[in-house]
């Protein structure tokens, strides 16, 4: 362990797990199932968002776990060749949050009991690091109790793309921590404006700090198979194929959060991290905006921006394939340009590209997905 401040003190260590998966539909045809969007720059920093969180992520953890699909394996190794390779896990296929984090939880168990973890999305942009810190620490000494702990964002307006959290009662003994009364799904605009008004509820990012084996446990009492067969995997890692396709495939939040939250067994710790988790193309453009890296007139550009003639023009364009991209009179376009496909909408619409990448599936144009 370096003299930095670690998370946690003592025989007890924090273990950052960070699920790597997904195929980031709405950001297509930049993130594509081959080459998802957590290891691309989306930020312009030079980093992709997986190494992002890794660099935000190794201050503060004592050890780090990445679980990702097997044909992204290599590319992760290769972005982080900090991280020992037998802490890379590998599925087989996706099966969905709560079959990726309990993997890492049943090895963990094994490896370190002791421990506390917590689960990072490789995929997300956190601007606030001293804020993040802050808050892990927080939430690894609640998780250090025996509670499921999940980070709750301060929203900053009423978004209806996000699930949230209702935040109850103080927790006694841990300051800043509360009860979460009950988790809910995306609501419509009218019913996230309620939210907002009542100052008690919170992004859901899908940031959970716990213990493995009470993560384990908790899953046990809705679905002991599920925990059995993801403890018989740590146990035997070479029944990992034989037992892999078995697993439920259910969110994280289904399988456990939402009924532990209904138990009384669930805390959070609210913060302000500015966080975002670049959904969509709109949400792209806002973010780079925010970082100061789009120009002050024109469109905002990620990539060379010699590439890009603009003449009365706003929006996004990524000039991904080299060639020249000329914008004459458009308002918030969106132009993304690759070497197989270009994609060009509106920063309203950017929410509808998924519907585009389903139609190419439909299509058997898996080549372009």
């Amino acid at each position: 362990m370096s003299e930095r401040q670690r998370a946690t003190s003592g025989s007890m260590t924090l273990w950052a797990v960070i699920p790597a998966g997904g195929a980031g539909t709405r950001l297509w045809p930049l993130s594509r199932s081959s080459e998802p969007k957590f290891l691309r720059d989306l930020t312009g920093h030079g980093r992709t968002l997986l190494q992002e969180t890794y660099d935000r992520l190794e201050p503060v953890a004592d050890g780090i776990m990445v679980v990702t699909g097997a044909v992204h394996e290599r590319a992760v190794c290769e972005q982080l060749p900090e991280v020992p390779h037998d802490a890379i896990l590998a599925e087989p296929s996706g099966r969905d949050s709560m079959a990726a984090i309990g993997l890492a939880a049943a090895f963990l168990e094994r490896r370190d009991p002791d421990a506390v973890m917590g689960s990072f999305a490789a995929d997300h942009v956190i601007r606030n690091i001293d804020s993040f810190h802050e808050t892990v620490r927080s939430a690894a000494a609640v998780a250090a109790d025996g509670w499921l702990v999940t980070i709750g964002i301060s929203p900053t307006f009423a978004s209806t793309a996000f699930g949230y959290i209702a935040e109850g009662t103080p927790l006694e003994g841990h300051r800043g921590a509360y009860l979460v009364d009950e988790f809910v799904e995306k609501p419509s605009a009218e019913v996230a404006a309620g939210y907002l008004a009542t100052g008690r509820y919170r992004w859901n990012a899908g940031m959970f700090v716990v213990r493995p084996t009470v993560l384990l446990d908790l899953l046990a009492e809705s679905d002991p198979g599920f925990a059995e067969r993801l403890r018989a995997i740590a146990a035997e890692p070479s029944r990992l194929e034989e037992l892999w396709e078995t697993l439920p495939k259910i969110a994280v939040d289904h399988a456990v959060a939402e009924p532990a939250a209904a138990a009384g067994k669930v805390a959070t710790v609210p913060a302000d991290l500015g966080w975002d988790d670049i959904g969509d193309f709109d949400s792209l453009a806002t973010l780079l905006q925010a970082a100061a890296t789009a120009s002050p007139e024109g469109p905002t550009i990620l990539g060379d921006d010699s590439l890009v003639h603009a003449l009365d023009s706003t929006g996004l364009v990524v000039p991904h394939s080299g060639r020249t991209i000329a914008l004459i009179g458009l308002e918030d376009i969106v132009v993304v340009d690759t070497d197989d496909a270009v994609l060009v909408t509106t920063r309203t619409h950017a929410q509808q590209v998924k519907r585009i990448v389903a139609a190419l599936k439909d299509s058997d144009r898996t080549d372009l997905t």
